[in-house]
């Protein structure tokens, strides 16, 4: 009988669609073709696994967030955010505090891109067995993606270190606050962005507020060089961008926080590893630290692991809160770390320190109360006459009677 004829002798297709568990949602779909060729019978069983079965056992729905391997899911969002942001102010002071300890080390200034470098070592290896100790093991963000946030991080991380060895600590921290000078600047030029009032206003405050901070140590700092202002406003503008790209593809691919420090320090590594040897930066350093095990590779290595500890409750906050949360959070350790840092370290200080200080701290209000207007309603100068009318009036009644 020809391909046709047996065609025409198919009878009976019926698909049937079963639960795994009835109290559950549904766990897969099986569907069962019967098929008659020439009176004799064939089953075909197709089973289509469902969202949940094609995720790893690690990771039970799009929303699971672990971080150290404490799953964050099983928190409500008030309390998550408490957990996140002792996280992210506990280890990035400590991780602050030793950023400084090392480059106080004699010497040490010029070794900056070289503390990056272990600095990302130390990270893919955590990483890495963060990554061993969890089901999910598969690299959900792709390669290219990848290779543009390594590159955003390395120019954060080791502009930022590289700048220590001409900016006082506490300078290079307050520049680090004003992220959002960069990324207006970049929206008004790039993308023809038009911002309000208030994100404006932020601008303006955070900018005379650096101007002022960094007029004060220019003055007071035997170590300030000019040179510590660009590395810091290079890495301010990659810093910048860093965290909204993050923010998309842990979003977008569903990706673990081991995963992304692993893949974007790994392949960072590699970038610092490339430009040292290039540069001929590579074995100065190398000889330098060997003579100085313990207080830099040490150091090193303590101030790796709070660092990681640290990004990881911030890549928590990224994909729970957005950007926006996470940057405001940081934004208010880095305050705390400029004031442990004077109490810490020996340096000149100033008066002018804090109100510059004040003027970048109410730019960073103004810039969240613009993000939040629908949320945050600040009463107008119409309403605060009126009520102070009113409670005249009222006082006048109250005399009267």
């Amino acid at each position: 009988m020809d391909l046709t004829q047996q065609a025409k002798d198919i009878q009976n297709i019926t698909v049937q669609e079963t639960n795994k568990n009835n109290s559950e949602s549904i766990e897969c779909s099986k569907i069962t073709m019967d098929l008659k060729f020439n009176n004799s019978r064939k089953y075909i069983s197709i089973t289509v696994p469902s969202k949940t079965q094609t995720m790893s056992p690690h990771i039970k729905s799009a929303d699971d967030v672990v971080v150290l391997g404490m799953n964050l899911s099983k928190f409500n969002k008030l309390t998550q955010f408490f957990i996140c942001v002792a996280g992210v102010f506990v280890f990035y002071l400590i991780y602050g505090y030793l950023q400084e300890l090392i480059f106080s080390v004699e010497g040490f200034k010029s070794c900056g891109w070289y503390l990056t470098l272990v600095q990302f070592a130390f990270y893919s290896i955590f990483g890495l067995i963060e990554l061993q100790l969890i089901q999910d093991k598969r690299r959900r963000i792709p390669g290219k993606t990848y290779m543009i946030i390594a590159f955003l991080t390395v120019g954060t991380m080791g502009l930022s270190n590289t700048s220590l060895g001409y900016l006082n600590y506490p300078t290079q921290v307050i520049f680090k606050c004003c992220k959002l000078i960069p990324v207006m600047l970049g929206g008004v030029f790039i993308q023809g962005k038009r911002y309000n009032v208030a994100d404006v206003s932020a601008a303006i405050c955070m900018s005379l507020g650096l101007i002022w901070f960094t007029l004060a140590d220019s003055t007071t700092a035997p170590n300030f060089n000019l040179t510590g202002v660009v590395l810091i406003s290079l890495a301010l503008c990659a810093d910048a961008v860093i965290g909204n790209v993050q923010e998309k593809a842990m979003k977008l691919h569903n990706a673990s926080n081991s995963e992304m420090v692993l893949y974007s320090y790994s392949i960072g590594f590699v970038y610092i590893l490339l430009g040292l040897t290039c540069t001929s930066g590579l074995g100065p350093a190398v000889t330098f630290c060997a003579k100085n095990p313990v207080r830099t590779y040490g150091y090193a290595f303590l101030f790796s692991l709070t660092g990681y500890f640290g990004i990881s409750f911030v890549l928590a906050l990224i994909k729970i809160f957005g950007a926006l949360i996470a940057v405001t959070v940081t934004t208010g350790r880095k305050a705390m770390t400029i004031v442990l840092s004077f109490i810490f370290f020996a340096k000149p200080f100033t008066f002018q320190y804090v109100w510059s200080g004040l003027l970048v701290v109410l730019g960073i209000f103004l810039n969240v109360y613009s993000k939040n207007m629908d949320k945050i309603r600040l009463p107008s100068l119409y309403d605060l006459i009126n009520k102070s009318v009113e409670a005249r009036k009222s006082r006048t009644l109250a005399q009267t009677v």
